[in-house]
């Protein structure tokens, strides 16, 4: 029992983070705000698509690794994005304070559960996804936790 719960208030902490995080993406030279619960208006503007994604290939499971570790499986991301045919971008997710940043990528196109299975591929805990016209949102690959005080803003997927 005392393992459940501590992976649930380990979920939990993880789940106010990615919810209080900076989420940008790059577009000529400049980089523009995404915002959990919020709609983006911006990436819509530049890509005729129905659907959107930000997703890293940093930290799986959100647990730290080397430098040089996290490049290698970004690029192998790239790779992957580049090979889909969908229209991408630089991104990253940071904390407020800077103390923690993670490059990724925003994804035009790609449907949703082709974002959840490349997140899924490199190990990631969440994904943020939104249609077209919709508030952005976080897919977090887990169930919910006991005691989550809950967020209109947070998928859980099991």
């Amino acid at each position: 029992m005392i393992p459940h719960l501590f992976e649930d208030a380990h979920i939990t902490a993880l789940a106010h983070a990615y919810l209080a995080a900076d989420y940008r993406w790059e577009f000529d030279g400049q980089w523009r705000e995404l915002a959990i619960g919020q709609p983006a208006p911006m990436p819509e503007a530049r890509f005729d698509a129905a659907e959107f994604g930000l997703l890293t290939a940093w930290n799986p499971h959100s647990v730290i690794r080397t430098e040089r570790a996290n490049r290698v499986a970004d690029e192998a991301l790239q790779a992957d994005l580049s090979a889909s045919g969908f229209a991408f971008r630089p991104g990253f997710a940071a904390a407020h304070n800077r103390s923690w940043r993670e490059p990724g990528w925003l994804v035009a196109g790609m449907p949703m559960a082709t974002l959840d299975a490349l997140a899924q591929r490199y190990g990631q805990l969440g994904v943020v996804h939104w249609r077209r016209g919709a508030p952005v949102r976080l897919r977090l690959f887990h169930g919910q936790p006991v005691g989550w005080p809950g967020s209109a803003w947070i998928d859980w997927i099991e």
